[in-house]
This record gives structure tokens, C-alpha cells and sequence, in this order.
């Protein structure tokens, strides 16, 4: 990753085109489906524990599909934040049926 973003509409395409493989979206959008229930779950149980399996359920599935299917460094590790609400966003573009495939290609 050697382009710098300053500006999460310039990254989310770069994060698009690190997600080619639809086996690692499917273990990201697990991972963050996950994420959402155990949240709602942690505040309607007033089970505040339950929080701190959020990041390991959301960057597990996410590191698998990473590490074993696309073969690339997660972009959490430089950009945490503009990662974060790329992976929320390609999750409800997914699920809304808005998610723009033309923009699944390995390149920068």
C-alpha cells in the first residue's frame, strides 16, 4: 500500500479492490453481522462484557479472509479508522443491494 489517503472517499475504493475474493466479503460481512448482533445483544442484556468480543468476532473472519484468500495485509493495520467504516459501509451497500462490483479489482 504504498498511496497515502487523506480522505475516506478516496480509500474506499482502494478497500473495495482489497476485497476481490467474495469468499473474504462473505467472512467480513459474517464477521460484522456478528459484530452488530452481539452489540444490540451486550445492550438489550445490559451484558457489558459482551463488548469486548467485538473486535475479536469483527477482525477475526476479516483477518481469515485476508490472510487465506486474498492474500493481502489488511488495511485496518495503516488506516484503523477509515477500515472501520469502509467494512460497515461495504456491509450495508451489500445488503441494500447498492454495493458497486466494478470496483473489485486488485489494483490501487
Amino acid at each position: 500500500m504504498s498511496k497515502q489517503y487523506t480522505t475516506f472517499k478516496s480509500f474506499y475504493p482502494f478497500y473495495l479492490g482489497q476485497h476481490s475474493n467474495p469468499v473474504s466479503r462473505k467472512l467480513h460481512y459474517l464477521g460484522t453481522s456478528l459484530v452488530i448482533v452481539f452489540l444490540i445483544a451486550a445492550l438489550i442484556l445490559g451484558q457489558w462484557q459482551m463488548l469486548f468480543l467485538l473486535p475479536v468476532l469483527g477482525y477475526f473472519f476479516a483477518w481469515v479472509g485476508h490472510f487465506f484468500f486474498e492474500k493481502n495485509r489488511p488495511a485496518t493495520f495503516t488506516y484503523p479508522l477509515y477500515s472501520l467504516m469502509a467494512d460497515f459501509r461495504m456491509f450495508f451497500e451489500a445488503i441494500t443491494g447498492r454495493l458497486d462490483h466494478a470496483h473489485f479489482s486488485n489494483s490501487e
